[in-house]
């Protein structure tokens, strides 16, 4: 199948790794920095590795990007460290410990996992227990990263996670979640369906993760839900590689769309698949993008979604900026939020945000 010449230069290898066979080296600086931007440098070298393509690669491109396959090595390093040490602090709870997406991949071994750089280890545990593994990961050297009493409110009351902690020696960051959608909002997944159909990580005592629909799920909830697409190439990447690899174990794309209807992520759902084969062409089953329809908008919404999410879902690198890409990512902002609490709520929270927050940061650094 022909790539469209319409999409981005690093879209079009990501989906057909030959293109770069075609490549001069003008072209070859404006790929490695798209997928710079995008943070995809790393899966870059491995996609044209395993196409048997990294000797094709003229030398100074290829030198730059062996350059990250040390990176890519100290990072998987520095990930089972991390998670080591939470294990290790949360031991004696005796709390069944879910890792969310990249955290996830990569203990697991997943492709989606393989050359993926992330910044904070995320985990899903009940919410009853929210502060004993919050007390035993403060023994162990993390502390809340904020100190704003309205923003202790505003995860600890609405949202999903408490406050993101961070490691007061190491600086690595932990989310610590007990859902994986606000408590404000309006369609919220069963965290108990969640964690009662997690599976073990293989090789890995004592670590879970989701099963594969609902970490397919959660991925397409992270993309779509959330309203900052700084990373939304490298996250739909994410959803293609687990598509591809889940998609290949039976029964998964049969289960896909009655799990979603489940767990309240039927949109989601409609919009992964839909963005997956219009940017990446990841192939679906007909029969499965029929089923995910019920999930979708109308016509006219479609229409909008389809005018934001195209614009924004691209590297945001220079070369890809196209007209009301800066509206679409706004629009997309306000929908990120309108989605997770209702709009009193959300319009204190973004006065707030606005006028109260900056005042008493400048209170603090004068004090």
């Amino acid at each position: 199948m022909s790539v469209p010449e319409s999409l981005p230069l690093l879209v079009r290898v990501l989906r057909s790794p030959q293109e770069v066979l075609a490549l001069d080296l003008a072209q070859w600086d404006l790929l490695l920095r798209q997928a710079a931007n995008a943070n995809l440098l790393v899966s870059m070298l491995y996609l044209l590795e395993d196409a048997g393509l990294l000797a094709a690669v003229p030398a100074a491109p290829r030198e730059h990007l062996e350059w990250t396959r040390l990176a890519a090595s100290n990072h998987a390093r520095g990930v089972r460290y991390e998670v080591a040490r939470i294990v290790a602090a949360l031991a004696g709870l005796d709390v069944p410990l879910i890792l969310l997406k990249g955290g996830a991949y990569a203990m697991a071994g997943l492709d989606a996992g393989r050359g993926r750089l992330f910044t904070d280890i995320d985990i899903l545990v009940p919410k009853p227990r929210l502060d004993e593994v919050e007390a035993a990961l403060m023994l162990h050297g993390w502390a809340s990263a904020h100190h704003d009493p309205y923003d202790q409110r505003y995860y600890r009351e609405w949202m999903h996670e408490i406050p993101p902690m961070v490691h007061v020696r190491r600086g690595n960051a932990i989310d610590v979640h007990h859902a994986i959608l606000p408590e404000t909002a309006a369609e919220r997944p069963d965290p108990d369906l969640l964690r009662a159909a997690a599976i073990p990580v293989a090789g890995e005592p004592g670590l879970f993760m989701l099963a594969p629909h609902d970490m397919f799920l959660h991925s397409a909830v992270h993309l779509f839900s959330d309203g900052e697409f700084d990373h939304g190439l490298r996250d739909l990447l994410d959803l293609h590689r687990l598509a591809l690899q889940f998609g290949a174990e039976p029964g998964f794309w049969e289960g896909l769309a009655p799990r979603a209807q489940a767990l309240q992520l039927g949109r989601p759902l409609y919009y992964a698949l839909r963005y997956l084969q219009r940017m990446l062409g990841t192939p679906v089953p007909p029969e499965v993008v029929r089923a995910a329809a019920a999930g979708g908008p109308g016509p006219l919404l479609r229409s909008l979604m389809d005018a934001l999410f195209l614009r924004v879902l691209p590297p945001h690198h220079p070369s890809c900026a196209g007209r009301f890409g800066a509206a679409a990512r706004f629009a997309l902002y306000v929908r990120g939020n309108w989605l997770r609490m209702p709009p009193f709520m959300l319009a204190r929270h973004l006065f707030h945000k606005a006028f109260i927050s900056p005042r008493d940061d400048a209170k603090g650094e004068q004090a």
